[in-house]
């Protein structure tokens, strides 16, 4: 059982929705983001998603990007990632953590030293945008065997033909991405996320989470309360960009906590 499992199994216990926040690995800078980390958990967070910086994001919009891009610039890369992620175990050894990002980057660290360094960092999923189901060979199948979660997407383009082939592999958590297009780029609605969320949990076990376009506390609530949990991302990273402190960016992220978690 991973950390990702432990946590869905002690919210379902609670009878509590799960609360997943995104943040870019060294965005603005290093210290400033293991900073942020480290204060996730006390907000509330119940997974973290830590963005790993890549310079051809295909599946994020323009504030995900520029995080992105500010990270590189301040020297971030993979390797840095992973110890900012082993300095955050240094202090909490419950809260799951999922490397989320594109492949390049791994295909060259090389996925067998890829997946030692992020096992010993104490990552627990991976998503990998890029990957499809097709491609499970070259990491989705190495990871699982290494202790990892993969963590795929389904949209609401995927259809019943080819949710199946989606759900193959998958572990930890499905995540719906909740609008047709990139990050930040619209509202989610709980109007068309529920059925949606419906079709998915009649073909499988896995909690389902459901990211892209929430913002609010309110749409949080009502996005958890037809799924199991809800992401935010790009609401977040953009409090980071218009250079807010820690302390409010951490306080931005508990209304959001609270509104999942009322739902």
């Amino acid at each position: 059982m991973t950390r990702i499992d432990a946590k869905f199994a002690d919210l379902q216990a609670a009878g509590k929705k799960a609360f997943v926040s995104y943040i870019m690995a060294g965005d603005p800078d290093y210290d400033t983001a293991l900073e942020i980390m480290q204060g996730l958990p006390e907000a509330g967070v119940d997974i973290i998603e830590l963005g790993v910086p890549f310079t051809d994001p295909m599946a994020d919009g323009p504030t995900i990007q520029l995080a992105g891009q500010r990270a590189l610039a301040a020297g971030m890369t993979l390797s840095r990632t992973l110890e900012m992620a082993s300095e955050f175990r240094k202090t909490d050894d419950t809260t799951p953590i999922v490397l989320m990002g594109y492949y390049n980057p791994i295909y060259n660290r090389g996925v067998d030293k890829f997946l030692v360094d992020a096992k010993a960092a104490g990552i627990d999923g991976l998503i990998v945008v890029d990957l499809p189901p097709e491609e499970d060979d070259e990491l989705c199948i190495p990871a699982q065997k290494a202790g990892l979660n993969f963590i795929r997407l389904a949209t609401p383009t995927t259809d019943d033909k080819r949710l199946p082939k989606v759900l193959t592999n998958t572990s930890g958590f499905v995540y719906y991405v909740s609008i047709t297009g990139i990050t930040g780029a619209a509202a989610a609605e709980a109007v068309d996320v529920g059925p949606e969320v419906a079709r998915i949990k009649a073909q499988t076990d896995l909690p389902v989470i459901v990211g892209f376009g929430i913002r609010t506390p309110e749409t949080a609530q009502t996005i958890a309360s037809v799924a199991d949990g809800a992401v935010v991302g790009s609401a977040i990273v953009g409090k980071i960009a218009e250079g807010e402190s820690v302390a409010d960016v951490l306080e931005f992220v508990r209304g959001l906590a609270a509104g999942a978690h009322r739902a």
